[in-house]
C-alpha cells in the first residue's frame, strides 16, 4: 500500500515538472499584458509646454510651479471657474499663506488684499521681480495710485530713491496708510528733530511731537520744504508767533486769541461778507473758522480742509448723496458755491440771489414760459423747489418724488379719480410729463400738443386712417376724448363711460329702435357694439370685422356646424341680412318681415304645387318656421329633425280635415 502511494506521488511530481513552466510562462505573459493596458501618468507640462517656456526660466518661480505641483492650486478635470482653480480669490492663496502671515489680522489692510486680488500684484507662477511681483517697485503701485502725487516740483528724496516700501508695508500694518510707523516717529527716523537746522526751520517750536503731515506732503509738493499748498502766509514766512505763543512758553502751541478773534486780526470780517449779505453761514457767525479752513497748509484752495464740495458735505452729508440725475450746478464748476455764499449771502439758505431769480441765471430759456397763455401755478409763482430738488434726484428732471405723488400733492381730487380698473399707461407709470408740460404752454391743461397729435406720440401706427375702407368719424377727426378717458376708466379700452352710452351719444337711433322693437340682437342689448364693429377703422363698410355669414357665425357656432354638415338654406349660406336685421326688429328673431311676407320673396305661394303640398291652407295663416328649419337641415324640404310620423309620411289627412 505504501509503495503504491509513493509511486503516485512521484507521478504527480513528474507531471508538475513538465507542466509547471508552461503555467508560469502563461501567468507572466498575462501580467505583462495587464501592465501594458494601464494608463501612463502624464505631467501637466507634457501639454502646457508654452507655460514651461514662459515661467520656469524666470528669476523667481512659485515653489508649487517649480516642483510641478500644479494640483496644489488647479483641479485636474473640474471647472471652477474658468482657470480650473480649486478656490477663488484669497481663499486659494491662504491655503499656504495664512491670514496672520500676510497681516490680514492687522488694523490697516491693503485694499487689493482685502478685496481678494493677490494676483493684482503677484504673478502666481513666476516673475523676474522679487516676491513674484508683476511689475517692479513703484510702477506696480502706480497701477492704482495716482502718479501725479509723487511727481510734483519738489520730490521727497526717500521714497524717490528707496521706493514705497521705505515708508509703507505691502500687505498690512497697525498704522494708518500702511505706514511702517506712525507720524512723526516715522519721519524722525530720518530727520533728527534735535539738530540745530531742524529747530531753526521750525522757529524753535517743539514740532517733533506733532504730526509732520499737518504741514508737509509725504511724497511731493509744488512748494519748497515739501509744504502742502496752499500755505497760510504766517507759515510760509515762519511767523508762527503771529498766531501762537512764544516757542519758549509753557504752551507754545496755544493761540494768542480764541476762535475767529484770532483770524480777524488779519481778515476783516466785512471783507468776507460781500454785497448786501444778511444771512450768515453758521460756522462763520459762530466764529468756527476751522470747521472749513486749515490754519497752516492744505491740499485745497483757500486753505479749505477738503476739496470742492467735500468741505460742505462734511456737515451737509445728505446733499452729497450719489444720485442718478445730478444738478450740474452742484457737480461742475464752483459746485455748491455756484448757488451759495461761503460766509454770507443775501437770501435764505445762503443763496446768492433769491430762489425765484437764481434758477433763471442758468435756465433762462425757461423764463419765457412765464408769459405762456397757461403757466403751471408753482412755476408761475417762480417756486421751482415745489417740484425740483436743487441738489439732484434719482428721478428724471430732478423732480423731488415720483411724478404721480408729486402731482397729487396739489391735485388731490385727481388721485381718487385715477384709481380705476383700467389706467392709462403714463398715469400708471407716473409719467404725467408724457402728456403735460411742467412749466407753461399755450394749450389748455398744460398739454404738450393738440388732441390726436398728442396721442399719436405713443399710438402713432394705430392712428393712421385707412385709405380704402371705413374710418370712424371721431377717429379720423382726431377726437379721441369723444370716446376715451385720458387718465383712467372702469370700462375696457379706457372708454369715457359704458360702451352702450358712449356709442349712443352719436347713434341714439339704435337705442330708440331697440326700445320699441320686439327682438334685439344680444350684443346690442348688452351694449357690446365692438363685438361686431371696430371702433376706429376697418376694411369693410360699417366698420365691420368680417363679411356676411362669417361675422354672424363667429358667435353662432352651432349654426355654423349645421351649415357645414347639413343641407344649407341658400340665403343662410349667402347673407344673413337677407332675412335678419342686425340691431333690432319689430318681428321675432330679428326678422326683416313676418312669416310668409319674408318667405314669399323666394317661394311662390299661389301656384298649384304649393297649394297641393300645403293641403290648400291659406298661406296667410301659415308660419313657415313651425315645420321648416330656415338655416340648414338633413331633410330635402328643410323639415326640422324631429317630425311626427304621419307628417313624415306626408299623411296629413290622417289628422287634419280641410274644409272646402
Amino acid at each position: 500500500m505504501w509503495s503504491w502511494n509513493r509511486r503516485r506521488s512521484w507521478a504527480v511530481l513528474a507531471v508538475l515538472a513538465l507542466v509547471g513552466p508552461a503555467i508560469v510562462l502563461l501567468w507572466s505573459s498575462d501580467a505583462s499584458a495587464q501592465r501594458q493596458r494601464q494608463f501612463k501618468q502624464r505631467t501637466c507640462l507634457d501639454c502646457h509646454k508654452d507655460f514651461a517656456a514662459k515661467y520656469l526660466d524666470r528669476k523667481f518661480v512659485h515653489s508649487a510651479a517649480k516642483e510641478g505641483r500644479c494640483e496644489d492650486c488647479h483641479l485636474r478635470h473640474g471647472l471652477v471657474p474658468k482657470l480650473l482653480l480649486k478656490e477663488t480669490g484669497n481663499a486659494l492663496c491662504q491655503g499656504c499663506h495664512s491670514k496672520e502671515s500676510i497681516g490680514m489680522d492687522k488694523g490697516s489692510v491693503h485694499s487689493a488684499l482685502k478685496a481678494g486680488k493677490c494676483t493684482e500684484c503677484h504673478d502666481p507662477h513666476g516673475s523676474d521681480g522679487a516676491h513674484l511681483l508683476v511689475r517692479p517697485g513703484g510702477e506696480l503701485c502706480y497701477s492704482c495710485h495716482d502718479r501725479k502725487e509723487h511727481e510734483g516740483k519738489v520730490v521727497h528724496k526717500v521714497p524717490a530713491d528707496k521706493g514705497c516700501m521705505a515708508c509703507h508695508k505691502a500687505h498690512a500694518s497697525e498704522n494708518p496708510d500702511l505706514l511702517t510707523a506712525r507720524d512723526p516717529t516715522l519721519c524722525l527716523s530720518c530727520h533728527d528733530g534735535k539738530t540745530r537746522a531742524f529747530t531753526k526751520a521750525h522757529g524753535g517750536y517743539p514740532v517733533e511731537k506733532s504730526a509732520c503731515g499737518t504741514c508737509h506732503a509725504p511724497h511731493s509738493s509744488g512748494t519748497a520744504k515739501l509744504l502742502l499748498g496752499p500755505v497760510h502766509a504766517p507759515v510760509a514766512d515762519a511767523s508762527c508767533g503771529d498766531c501762537h505763543g512764544a516757542a519758549s512758553a509753557a504752551e507754545p502751541f496755544g493761540t494768542t486769541e480764541k476762535g475767529s478773534a484770532l483770524c480777524h486780526q488779519c481778515h476783516d470780517p466785512s471783507s468776507l461778507v460781500k454785497g448786501s449779505a444778511v444771512v450768515e453761514h453758521a460756522p462763520f457767525s459762530d466764529g468756527d473758522c476751522l470747521s472749513c479752513h486749515d490754519p497752516h497748509t492744505a491740499k485745497a484752495a483757500d486753505l479749505l480742509v477738503a476739496e470742492g464740495n467735500r468741505v460742505c458735505f462734511a456737515c451737509h452729508a445728505e446733499k452729497g448723496r450719489r444720485v442718478s440725475v445730478p444738478h450740474a450746478a452742484v457737480t461742475d464748476g464752483d459746485g455748491c458755491l455756484s448757488c451759495h455764499g461761503a460766509h454770507a449771502a443775501p437770501a435764505k439758505g445762503l443763496l446768492r440771489e433769491p430762489a425765484e431769480e437764481l434758477c433763471f441765471t442758468c435756465h433762462g430759456d425757461l423764463e419765457k414760459a412765464l408769459t405762456a397763455a397757461k403757466a403751471h401755478d408753482p412755476f408761475a409763482g417762480r417756486d421751482c423747489g415745489a417740484c425740483h430738488d436743487p441738489h439732484g434726484s434719482n428721478l428724471g428732471s430732478m423732480v423731488k418724488a415720483r411724478m404721480d405723488d408729486l402731482c397729487y400733492g396739489c391735485h388731490v381730487a385727481e388721485e381718487a379719480k385715477f384709481v380705476r380698473t383700467y389706467t392709462h399707461r403714463p398715469v400708471a407709470e407716473a409719467k404725467c410729463a408724457a402728456c403735460h408740460h411742467g412749466h407753461g404752454t399755450g394749450r389748455a391743461d398744460l398739454l404738450k400738443d393738440e388732441g390726436a397729435t398728442l396721442c399719436a406720440a405713443c399710438h402713432g401706427d394705430a392712428m393712421v386712417p385707412l385709405a380704402e375702407g371705413s374710418n370712424h368719424p371721431p377717429f379720423i377727426d382726431g377726437e379721441c376724448l369723444t370716446c376715451h378717458d385720458a387718465h383712467a376708466s372702469n370700462e375696457a379700452g379706457m372708454l369715457a363711460g359704458r360702451q352702450e352710452a358712449v356709442c349712443r351719444e352719436c347713434h341714439a337711433e339704435i337705442g330708440e329702435d331697440l326700445a320699441r322693437s320686439r327682438s334685439g340682437h344680444e350684443p346690442v342689448r348688452r351694449g357690446e357694439c365692438t363685438k361686431c364693429h371696430d371702433p376706429h377703422k376697418a376694411r369693410l363698410e360699417g366698420l365691420l370685422f368680417a363679411k356676411g355669414p362669417d361675422m354672424c357665425l363667429a358667435c353662432h357656432a352651432d349654426l355654423k356646424a349645421d351649415l357645414e354638415t347639413k343641407k344649407a338654406h341658400f340665403p343662410a349660406r349667402q347673407d344673413c341680412e337677407t332675412c335678419h336685421l342686425v340691431h333690432s326688429s319689430p318681428e321675432r328673431s330679428l326678422l326683416t318681415r313676418s312669416g310668409l311676407a319674408l318667405c314669399g320673396d323666394c317661394h311662390e305661394t299661389d301656384v298649384p304645387s304649393f297649394t297641393k303640398r300645403h293641403l290648400g291652407i291659406d298661406p296667410a295663416v301659415m308660419r313657415c318656421t313651425k315645420c321648416h328649419d330656415s338655416h340648414a337641415s338633413n331633410d330635402p324640404k328643410y323639415f326640422k329633425p324631429i317630425v311626427h310620423a304621419p307628417f313624415a309620411l306626408r299623411s296629413c289627412e290622417d289628422c287634419h280635415t280641410v274644409e272646402p
